[in-house]
C-alpha cells in the first residue's frame, strides 16, 4: 500500500528536488488528515459508550494529530514557494517552522489528556466494556502502525525534520493506544482507578513523543554545526590542491533541503600570486556546488613557513594546550615589533569550559609573554559536529 501510494503520487528525483518534498509534504498531511478524521470519530463514539477518559483522550490526541497534519501540509506547500525579494533564500525552513508546531501541539496535548486522567483518578467513574470498542481500539492501533511506517518511508526518502516527527508521534499513538487496551481490560476487574491511570500513562507517552520531535525539530532553526562526514569530505577536496596548507572555520548554513551555504577558510603560501590563488578558491567552490549541491564561499588566509611549522608554531600550540587539552590553533601570524616579534593566532576550543573565553585568552597571552613573545590572540570555538 505505501509503495503504492507513493509510486502514484512522488515523482521521481533527488530527495532534494522542490518537486519531490512538496509532493512527499502534501501526501503525508493527506493521509495524516483522513486517517485521523476517522480514528478520532471512532474513538469518540467508543469513549462515549465505554465512558472512559482515557479512550477520549485518546480521541483528542488524533485530533490533534489532524491539526498537525494540517500544518504539515500547510508548511511544505508554503515551502515550495521560489526565493523572491523579502526571502532571498528561499522559504524551505517553513518545513522545520511546521515541525516545531507540530511538536508543540503534541505538548499541548499530552499536558491537557493528563490533567483529566488526574481528575479521574481522583475521582474515579466505572468505564462500560464493550466488544465494540474493543474492536475500534484495535483497529486504531493497525492504522497507527501503518502511518508510522509509511510516514517514516517518506520522512527517510526526503530527510524530512517535520514528516519524522509525524511518524514519531504515529508510534507513540500505538503504543499509547495499547495501553488504553490493556486498561479498557483490566478495568473489568478491579475498582483501581485503572482507566484515570492509563491515560496518565498516555499523557507521558504523548509529552515524551512531544519532546522528542521538539528537539529534531529546533536544531535547524537555531542553527545546527556541520556534520563530522560533510566536514571531512570538504576538507579532503579542498587540501588535494597544492597551494592549500590548511582548512578551517567551516560555518554550515541551513535554509532548508536544497539550498544550504558554507563558509570556510583556507590557508595558503604568503608568496603565492593572488590571480593563482583566486582561480584555484573559484575552482573549489564550483566543485563543491557539483558534488554537494552546497554554495561555498571560501576566504583565504596567506601564511609564512614558520606560521605552520617550526619552533614558533609549537610554542603558540603549547599556549593553547595550557588552558585545555583538546585546543587547536590556526591563523598564525608573525610579525616584527619593537621588541622583537609578535604574533597573532586563533584557539579554537572545545564548547562547556568552566572558564570564559576572556579568562582562556589572559591564560595564553600570559604563557605568551612568559616566553618573550608578544601574542595578540582571539579565542574561536568549532562549528563542526
Amino acid at each position: 500500500m505505501s509503495e503504492l501510494l507513493i509510486k502514484l503520487f512522488v515523482p521521481e528525483g533527488e530527495s532534494d528536488d522542490p518537486k519531490v518534498r512538496g509532493a512527499c509534504g502534501k501526501l503525508s498531511g493527506l493521509c495524516g488528515i483522513i486517517l485521523n478524521l476517522l480514528l478520532v470519530a471512532g474513538k469518540l463514539v467508543a469513549g462515549i459508550i465505554s465512558g472512559s477518559v482515557a479512550i477520549v483522550g485518546d480521541a483528542l490526541n488524533n485530533l490533534s494529530d489532524a491539526a498537525s497534519s494540517v500544518i504539515t501540509l500547510v508548511g511544505f506547500r508554503l515551502s515550495e514557494k521560489k526565493a523572491d525579494k523579502e526571502h532571498p533564500f528561499g522559504h524551505g525552513r517553513i518545513e522545520y517552522i511546521a515541525g516545531l508546531i507540530v511538536s508543540a501541539l503534541i505538548i499541548f496535548m499530552a499536558f491537557e489528556l493528563g490533567k483529566s486522567s488526574v481528575e479521574k483518578i481522583i475521582e474515579p467513574a466505572p468505564a462500560e466494556f464493550s466488544w465494540v470498542v474493543l474492536g475500534i481500539l484495535i483497529a486504531a492501533v493497525l492504522v497507527k502502525l501503518w502511518m508510522f511506517y509509511f510516514n517514516r518511508k517518506l520522512a527517510k526518502k526526503i530527510d524530512s525534520a517535520s514528516i519524522a516527527a509525524t511518524a514519531s508521534d504515529s508510534l507513540s499513538d500505538t503504543l499509547a493506544t495499547a495501553v488504553v487496551i490493556a486498561a479498557t481490560v483490566c478495568a473489568q476487574y478491579t475498582t483501581f482507578p485503572v482507566d484515570g491511570v492509563a491515560g496518565l500513562l498516555v499523557a507521558i507517552f504523548i509529552l515524551k513523543a512531544g519532546i522528542g520531535a521538539l528537539k529534531e525539530t529546533q536544531a535547524p532553526l537555531l542553527g545546527r554545526p556541520m556534520s563530522r562526514e560533510l566536514a571531512d569530505k570538504i576538507n579532503h577536496l579542498a587540501l588535494e590542491h597544492d597551494n592549500i596548507l590548511g582548512v578551517h572555520d567551516l560555518i554550515y548554513h541551513d535554509y532548508g533541503a536544497g539550498n544550504s551555504i558554507v563558509s570556510f577558510h583556507v590557508e595558503v603560501p604568503e608568496d603565492c600570486d593572488l590571480l593563482t590563488a583566486h582561480a584555484m578558491i573559484d575552482h573549489i567552490e564550483r566543485e563543491i556546488g557539483e558534488k554537494f549541491g552546497i554554495e561555498a564561499v571560501i576566504h583565504i588566509d596567506p601564511v609564512c613557513a614558520e606560521c605552520k611549522h617550526g619552533d614558533m608554531y609549537d610554542l603558540c600550540l603549547e599556549a593553547a594546550k595550557t588552558v585545555n587539552g583538546e585546543a587547536a590553533i590556526h591563523d598564525l601570524q608573525v610579525e616584527a615589533s619593537n621588541t622583537g616579534r609578535k604574533v597573532y593566532f586563533d584557539i579554537v576550543l572545545p564548547f562547556g569550559l568552566d572558564i570564559s573565553d576572556e579568562e582562556a585568552k589572559r591564560i595564553a597571552e600570559a604563557f605568551m609573554e612568559g616566553h618573550g613573545v608578544e601574542a595578540e590572540i582571539h579565542i574561536d570555538h568549532p562549528f563542526i559536529q
